[in-house]
């Protein structure tokens, strides 16, 4: 809750900075599936992870933020969902400049889902689809509001698609650089 609040407010205070180093998406993808497959196994859930071909392997720019958006919007996928499963993807949207690509990443579960009426609010900070949520499963209501602030930082946006009862997507696309002069060496 602490970190949420601090995060929220470097962003707020324009002092977050992205930082942009090489990373491969792969990586970043068997990080959060680690972070979430016992307790997905564990609520009988599948979690999967895929990719277009057209997806770059390496990608410069801030792969810790983008591992924070994807860890909130696959952990609250994971309180809500009870059958079925999540699934992320990604894909290559068009080009933005040379040396630069967008990707849409897309986290869809067969969960309890959302009433429209209560989407819009879904990326305000401090707020939750409605009261009960907070008292059944708890969060601070912080996490949606983070990923929003994030995505903008990283050149995108941020959406959402849900019916009760069937499940909601989540898309966010982000710009990254294509890394240039990387050694093939591994030391």
């Amino acid at each position: 809750i602490i970190n949420d609040i601090l995060d929220y407010s470097k962003v707020e205070a324009g002092s977050l900075t992205l930082e942009s180093a090489p990373f491969e998406l792969a990586t970043v993808f068997r990080s959060v599936a680690g972070l979430f497959s016992l307790k997905a196994r564990s609520k009988g859930l599948r979690l999967t992870f895929s990719g277009s071909e057209n997806v770059p392997l390496m990608l410069q720019g801030d792969a810790l933020r983008l591992r924070q958006v994807l860890i909130n919007l696959i952990g609250n996928a994971l309180k809500f969902t009870d059958r079925g499963g999540i699934e992320v993807d990604v894909r290559r949207l068009e080009a933005t400049g040379e040396g630069l690509v967008r990707l849409e990443f897309t986290v869809h579960d067969s969960g309890m889902g959302i009433p429209r009426e209560q989407l819009d609010r879904l990326f305000s900070p401090f707020a939750q689809a409605d009261s009960s949520i907070t008292r059944r499963f708890g969060g601070t209501g912080l996490g949606l509001a983070i990923c929003q602030q994030l995505v903008s930082l990283m050149h995108g946006e941020i959406h959402v698609d849900s019916q009760p009862g069937k499940g909601s997507t989540f898309r966010f696309s982000a710009v990254f650089e294509l890394p240039v002069n990387l050694s093939t060496n591994n030391a």
